[in-house]
């Protein structure tokens, strides 16, 4: 067994991560073993280290994940040693939705993803005491320096210049921000898109709406820093959220109907209320935020004038599609994503932790 060094997410320290030297198994057949030199810290791993998500712990958490495959397994193919990739979540490959394209929606996602734990419920990592740590944190555990991963998690970047902290964080979050815009809401030319919350998964789909040729684009949020960022990213307006009008705003800036999209990335029910009210006749919202046990309370009457609301996971797409989609876009200047991502070294995982939730950081991104 070799070893790797890891945040780890315990139930009796009050630390959300503490850095520890792990243990970890070689690469089964149909595995393979991963270094991870960038990972991003985002809003679903301060769930699962704050104990509500349905993960078990002790967990290496980190599911937006770029490095070099280290070795692979026997039964591996498509995959050697030296390969850059980013990874992503897991899924059985098997499934009709799968099959169709959109594995995001395996009916496995949630055991696979917050279980923690391969298929057989086996782990991979053992702690100091050779006591099991739960991995495969949504096919990854990115929070260690090594992580065993199935094949189909992978997407390989080798035709990419770009530096491995700004690759990893399109495993989850800009992938999420993104794909929900092109895949989901199918944002046309013209139109008009009010995005609630600017924080990663936000901004993401404000570069996407732009990409798209939205003529307007609002952002809400409470942070002046981050609606100025946005307008750099392409927002045409910016509402400060603080004085809790920002649906009135919205309908302002549009004339009175409202917009034609929505995007919401808070994970805050009544944001996530905000954003359908703020839809024009025929609008359609895209909820995108992580709120474990919330419900979403809307107007009926509301619904019956064309409105649509839906759900998306990781983009609406296939990540191997996704993926390299954003990438060309960056190449022409097209989607700047390093304009949100601040890096931090393993070591300094508190104090991302503090600025992500201070709001100070945007997208903060680790190194190992």
């Amino acid at each position: 067994m070799n070893s790797t060094r890891a945040a780890v997410c315990r139930a009796d320290t009050d630390d959300p991560f503490d850095l520890e030297e792990l243990g970890i198994d070689d690469p089964r057949p149909d595995e393979v073993l991963v270094r991870f030199t960038a990972a991003g810290l985002c809003h679903t791993d301060l769930e699962v280290a704050a104990g509500r998500m349905p993960t078990p712990l002790p967990v290496v958490a980190g599911h937006e994940g770029a490095g070099v495959i280290e070795a692979v397994g026997t039964a591996v193919t498509g995959f050697g040693p030296g390969d850059r990739v980013v990874a992503s979540f897991s899924f059985c490959g098997t499934c009709r939705n799968c099959l169709n394209g959109q594995p995001a929606y395996c009916p496995l996602h949630f055991p696979l993803n917050f279980g923690a734990r391969r298929a057989d419920g086996s782990v991979g990592l053992r702690d100091a005491s050779g006591r099991p740590v739960h991995d495969h944190f949504f096919g990854q555990s990115s929070f260690a320096g090594y992580g065993l991963c199935r094949p189909s998690s992978l997407i390989k970047v080798g035709d990419t210049d770009l530096p491995d902290h700004l690759l990893a964080p399109l495993g989850c979050g800009v992938a999420t921000g993104a794909g929900a815009v092109w895949n989901l809401l199918k944002v046309s030319p013209g139109s008009t898109v009010a995005v609630f919350g600017a924080g990663a998964v936000g901004l993401s789909a404000v570069m996407a709406a732009a990409a798209a040729g939205a003529a307007r684009i609002i952002v809400t949020d409470p942070h002046s820093a981050r609606l100025d960022l946005a307008a750099h990213l392409g927002a045409t307006d910016v509402v400060d959220a603080t004085g809790g009008l920002a649906v009135e705003r919205v309908r302002e800036l549009t004339g009175g109907p409202g917009a034609d999209f929505s995007v919401e990335s808070s994970g805050v029910p009544a944001v996530m209320a905000q954003a359908v009210a703020a839809l024009a006749p025929l609008g359609s919202a895209a909820i995108l935020g992580v709120a474990p046990d919330a419900d979403l309370r809307t107007s009926a009457f509301a619904l019956l004038e064309g409105r649509t609301v839906a759900g998306s996971i990781v983009g609406h797409q296939a990540p191997a599609a996704l993926v390299p989609r954003i990438l060309d876009l960056h190449r022409k200047g097209r989607f700047p994503l390093e304009a949100m991502i601040r890096t931090y070294a393993l070591d300094d995982i508190g104090k991302a932790v503090t600025e992500v939730r201070s709001g100070t950081a945007v997208k903060a991104v680790l190194l190992h």
